[in-house]
């Protein structure tokens, strides 16, 4: 049997492949594992409670049930839903947007394949372009999508070390260089893995930088404003014609039901819709059912705001205080927790790397991500790549307890056996 270049890619990917089937194949064993890795969210009581109830009401009115389950959507996704979506962040958040500016997809990573591939890769009678990274490290999702190889370019961060263990990751401006072969610039904000929020100044030179380079700016806001709202310092969240702007239901409960937001310009949204249409005939309806009544009434920005945000922002500083513990006598950095819900750890010098490190620990029922997998399109040779890990801190408190205590031990070997 012979495969394509682009299934041998995809048969052959080291990276969220690999990973996710590591997380399969811990849970299928029914092994008692200490889940830091991964992008699960918490389940979050009063959050859940919400859920419930809006799958007791859909259950119970027999024509929505009926009508979520058997029939398809239009291509660009569940109408009343992106009404509601239009209606709140136009309210929300000022935006001058419409229906005709959002669109649905089977959850942000299928957003991302689409986008990716309309703005980078091959161009008839033209030269190839790529999708630019300003800052690594970036969302691992990223790195296998391309339908062509070589479809990213990223640039190394500057590096702000706010005191002896906090630092921060910033935009390098006097490196980036938008050639004629970037077709759009990426990032995520918050930034997964290291909880980076990129500052309101650094997303307003970004987006000045596509405008007058007439390609589009793409935010990833998984983790961001109004919803989830996993953002624990000042920012603006702001759109324009030229700004693609992605959001998903994943972050703030629901990954299981896959549903993407899309919101840009009427061009291309109707290029996201018609992709769907070929890749999965409409998006999937369910998410959008149970948040329906949460967007119209705008109670998704109260749980957000109220019961998500400061849930994590505890989690986030309880971990920070036992990392720290934990850690003592070990020279270690952690990058500024701004939002989203990792610890992204750096050991200057660790006598391993991070990805025997990631064995040694899966070895001990703790699973995290190492680092190099954050760095996609950053062709240079970087030490720091095979120092950092990135750790969940969204689990349970014993859980994630018990796995920065194991954490904090083999590190401490690994430097005692140098």
């Amino acid at each position: 049997m012979e495969i394509s270049r682009f299934g041998k890619k995809i048969a052959e990917t080291s990276g969220i492949g690999q990973l996710m089937e590591d997380l399969g194949v811990a849970y299928s064993k029914g092994r008692n594992i200490l889940m830091l890795g991964g992008g699960n969210p918490a389940h979050i009581p009063k959050v859940q409670e919400y859920f419930r109830i809006s799958m007791e009401k859909l259950l119970h009115n027999s024509d929505d049930f009926e009508r979520t389950i058997g029939n398809y959507d239009p291509p660009g996704g569940n109408q009343e839903f992106i009404k509601a979506i239009s209606a709140l962040l136009s309210s929300e958040l000022g935006w001058n947007i419409g229906p005709e500016n959002i669109a649905l997809t089977n959850g942000s990573q299928t957003a991302f394949f689409i986008l990716f591939n309309i703005f980078a890769g091959e161009f008839e009678g033209r030269a190839s372009k790529r999708i630019l990274f300003p800052l690594t490290p970036e969302y691992i999702g990223y790195c296998d999508v391309g339908l062509k190889d070589d479809l990213f370019v990223a640039n190394k961060p500057q590096i702000a070390h706010i005191d002896d263990r906090i630092f921060k990751y910033h935009v390098d401006f006097d490196k980036i260089n938008i050639t004629n072969d970037i077709g759009a610039i990426c990032v995520s904000r918050p930034t997964n893995p290291t909880g980076n929020v990129l500052t309101d100044a650094e997303v307003e030179k970004l987006s000045k930088l596509a405008q007058e380079n007439k390609i589009p700016l793409i935010i990833d806001n998984a983790y961001g404003m109004p919803f989830p709202n996993i953002v624990f310092t000042e920012a603006k969240t702001v759109w324009n014609e030229n700004t693609i702007f992605c959001m998903s239901l994943s972050k703030f409960g629901l990954p299981a039901l896959r549903t993407g937001i899309v919101i840009a310009n009427e061009e291309v949204i109707t290029m996201v819709s018609r992709m769907n249409a070929v890749m999965s005939l409409a998006p999937g309806g369910m998410g959008a059912a149970i948040m329906m009544d949460l967007i119209r009434t705008g109670e998704i920005i109260n749980l957000s705001r109220n019961v998500i945000t400061p849930y994590y922002q505890q989690k986030a500083e309880g971990t920070l205080e036992q990392v720290y513990k934990e850690l003592d006598g070990i020279d270690f950095h952690v990058h500024k927790p701004e939002g989203a819900f990792f610890l992204w750890l750096w050991f200057p010098n660790l006598p391993i790397t991070t990805s025997e490190l990631y064995e040694r620990l899966k070895a001990r029922g703790v699973l995290i991500v190492p680092g190099h997998y954050f760095f996609p399109g950053l062709k240079e040779s970087w030490q720091h790549k095979n120092e950092c890990i990135r750790v969940n801190y969204s689990q349970d408190e014993e859980t994630v307890t018990a796995g920065i205590k194991i954490i904090a031990d083999e590190v401490k070997r690994a430097y005692d056996a140098d």
